[in-house]
């Protein structure tokens, strides 16, 4: 057995580790069990020279630290010294503003960083408040709510947000001295927030809210009735960073290059730098690097062209993701789709590909040349993808949308251009009113036709509510999935 294939059975019994201490509490005594048949199978196996036996007692052994890094987790969320005062009355702490300020429209979200903890505190949209700025806050420390269609509680716990202040008494102290990362971090923030602000003075919302998720990554200041449009459609990974929005892009930025006449390998290196230019810009969320780095996996399938060795540097990447935050396997719904989208391109895209070039052939007798095979790529791209998150999208938001592919075929092809003549219209901007105002009119003119798309398939008898999604469902249909791909594959792949 290859080591690259050993590290893999590694990965995945640390994966599984951490989902059986999420689902089922190990208790000490079944922890022991297994580290002691871990030990004795690779002790026995060395005086039988069987190195099966030896590769299954470390799997034993990475069970044991995935539940261990669990427990860990588990364990310092249990002994958070600030949470301990949530509901204990009013407190006054001091701390420093750790993040970007999340703003919209009459609050805004401060995440302060008091000692080793976290809070998140909600205030009015005034006075307005910066990176690393000191604060003095006073106030009642909560439990975040859990409700019935969403544990808030959950979604924070996965970010290190055990507790949360609604509209404190607050005093800006002065600003914390920084280091040289958070001066980087701080001067990407301004440069955000000019080229906000330059969106801000040429469109009015929809239109600038579309674009600031688009360019940006914000949807602070987006209304609740264009998010629910954006919902139904299922276009809403394209106005945030995550790990479906990226890889969609990265495929479109591929198929372009090699449009213009880029070699593959050129093609590569330089979607690379742009994705890496582009997480940087959105002020590296972690939302943003953990979309980075599905792009970067999705990017690097396409230049290697061998599914199994992707699949090994997919799972290592999760692993390693889990590593630093094991919370991620079950709270964070962005984590879930990001390498589900990316499963979904890597195994199932090249058989929805071949299947259309198949059918074109077949009825029309054309074969697809590469450069128009980069454009049909676009709609692969999107089925596969929509396929392999749909059961997740449902179990959580509990929307079924009939015509989310074609809505997502008929959009996909414009981001490109909205994204381009964004940001030099919103560039440009910042220098130039006028010259702002002249790249923004084709930049208008694709928002118009973006809002059009959203208004029209969003008809309420164009999707489904669905309530109550067991997590049977859930497990049921991605092994109909898993085997689905895996069949077809092994019987078409060649064929097609």
């Amino acid at each position: 057995m290859s080591p690259s294939k050993i590290l893999f059975f590694l990965c995945i019994f640390f994966v599984v580790g951490i989902f059986l201490e999420s689902i089922i509490k190990i208790p000490q005594v079944l922890l022991w069990a297994f580290l002691l048949i871990g030990v004795l199978t690779i002790v026995l196996s060395a005086f039988g020279k069987k190195n099966k036996f030896t590769i299954i007692g470390f799997c034993f052994l990475f069970l044991v630290l995935g539940i261990l890094r669990m427990q860990i987790s588990e364990f310092n969320i249990a002994n958070d010294k600030l949470s301990k005062f949530n509901g204990a009355g009013t407190l006054t702490l001091q701390g420093e503003i750790s993040g970007e300020p999340d703003v919209r429209d009459n609050f805004q979200k401060l995440k302060i960083k008091i000692a080793d903890s976290i809070i998140l505190a909600t205030t009015g949209r005034y006075p307005e408040y910066n990176y690393l700025d000191k604060v003095k806050i006073t106030g009642k420390l909560e439990a975040p709510a859990e409700y019935d269609d969403f544990n808030y509680k959950n979604y924070l716990m996965k970010d290190g947000i055990y507790s949360v202040i609604n509209f404190p008494k607050i005093e800006k102290l002065d600003r914390g001295r920084a280091s040289i990362q958070a001066s980087i971090y701080s001067g990407i923030l301004w440069i955000k927030q000019k080229i906000r602000e330059s969106i801000r003075k040429n469109f009015s919302p929809p239109q600038s809210s579309i674009l600031e998720g688009t360019i940006l990554g914000d949807n602070g200041v987006m209304s609740q009735d264009l998010k629910n449009k954006l919902n139904i459609t299922g276009l809403r990974h394209i106005i945030a960073v995550s790990g479906t929005h990226v890889v969609i892009l990265s495929s479109i930025i591929m198929s372009l290059l090699l449009a213009f006449g880029f070699w593959r390998g050129q093609a590569f290196y330089l979607a690379v730098i742009f994705i890496c230019l582009y997480i940087i810009l959105t002020g590296l969320p972690a939302s943003g690097i953990r979309a980075g780095i599905m792009g970067g996996i999705y990017l690097l399938a396409q230049k290697l062209g061998k599914q199994s060795a992707i699949s090994r540097i997919i799972i290592l990447a999760c692993s390693l993701m889990l590593l630093f935050n094991p919370l991620l396997l079950f709270y964070d719904v962005g984590f879930q789709l990001s390498f589900l989208a990316v499963f979904g391109i890597i195994y199932f895209e090249p058989l929805i590909r071949n299947f259309f070039k198949f059918l074109i052939k077949k009825f029309s007798g054309l074969n697809i040349k590469e450069k128009h095979e980069n454009s049909l790529s676009l709609i692969s791209v999107t089925l596969a993808a929509q396929i392999f998150t749909l059961p997740i999208i449902v179990f959580n938001f509990g929307n079924i949308s009939w015509v989310s592919p074609i809505a997502n075929i008929l959009v996909l092809p414009i981001i490109y251009y909205l994204m381009l003549f964004g940001f030099l219209a919103s560039l440009a901007g910042i220098f130039s009113n006028i010259l702002g105002w002249l790249l923004s009119i084709p930049c208008y003119i694709l928002l118009n036709y973006f809002i059009w798309v959203i208004d029209f398939f969003s008809k309420p008898w164009m999707y489904q509510a669905v309530k109550n999604v067991s997590w049977i469902w859930l497990v049921n249909s991605y092994l109909i999935i898993s085997f689905i791909t895996s069949f077809l594959n092994k019987k078409y792949s060649q064929r097609f």
